[in-house]
């Protein structure tokens, strides 16, 4: 079932939230806003992946 919600989450955050990535973000430069971000795509794909 967590795991279901994770995979959910992630499906809905590939195709709402940016690629930090494709832009060419640096994260030594990147704001807090976008550590953040990058922060909880990285909990909900390890979770989603885990369980």
């Amino acid at each position: 079932m967590k795991k279901k919600l994770f995979q959910l989450l992630a499906k809905i955050n590939k195709t709402i939230l940016p690629s930090l990535t494709k832009k060419g973000v640096n994260l030594e430069k990147a704001t807090k806003l976008q550590m953040a971000l990058f922060g909880y795509r990285l909990w909900v794909t390890k979770n989603a992946l885990d369980q």
